[in-house]
């Protein structure tokens, strides 16, 4: 007897998307890149499975197309899959050059953590001498240079807010998600709720203020 039990655990349920769809979500080593609006294929394919919502669907989504696995898939003559593993078309330049950008940033901030707790551990157990030439006052620690990366995104700085009256379907726009701007396409607009395809192949529904021209 199948168990109702909902699953919640983001890990939980990508274990389950992998066990469900074997030749579209890959548990280990090299990935697939994703059909553009495979969430709504996913959400209608398991719309009578009560282990999970579509807001956790979502969720888990997205940390499998923003891993390195994924990102590092993103390249030229790789090919997108359904939800069944059959091929649907090749990946465009521009989403090829947005992966690689956003695999850079995330490993670069990963490198920046990892210098820093490096630093700030190995200033703990060296604590100066005293006795040692106490005429000499103590050079100050530097901070770790990779305290530096965070910096205003250019990228951001140079679009301009959308308006909601100037919008419409079919529109390239791009999504303001984290510190990066994410490009996508308009798919719908309803009152004042967007829904946008991101070119990672996710769907998502924001605010105008989110959207950036």
């Amino acid at each position: 007897m199948e168990s109702t039990e909902k699953l919640t655990d983001t890990n939980a349920i990508l274990a389950y998307l992998y066990e469900t769809f074997p030749l579209c979500f890959i548990a280990e080593g090299e990935t697939k890149p994703l059909k553009i609006g495979l969430f709504q294929d996913l959400a209608e394919r398991l719309a009578d499975d009560s282990k999970v919502s579509k807001t956790q669907l979502r969720i888990a989504l997205r940390r499998y197309t923003s891993s390195w696995r994924y990102l590092k898939g993103i390249k030229a003559g790789a090919k997108r899959v359904d939800l069944d593993g059959n091929e649907c078309g090749e990946l465009e330049q521009e989403h090829i050059d947005h992966a690689q950008a956003t695999l850079k940033e995330s490993q670069e901030k990963a490198k920046a953590k990892r210098l820093a707790k490096a630093a700030a551990s190995k200033g703990e157990n060296t604590q100066p001498k005293a006795e040692k030439k106490p005429f000499k006052k103590p050079t100050p620690k530097r901070k770790p240079a990779a305290a530096k990366v965070a910096k205003p995104d250019v990228a951001v700085q140079n679009l301009t807010p959308a308006v909601l009256g100037e919008l419409k379907p079919n529109q390239r726009v791009n999504v303001k998600l984290g510190k990066s701007p994410v490009a996508g396409v308009v798919l719908d607009i309803k009152k004042e709720d967007i829904q946008v395809q991101l070119d990672s192949g996710l769907t998502i529904k924001v605010k105008v203020e989110h959207i950036l021209l």
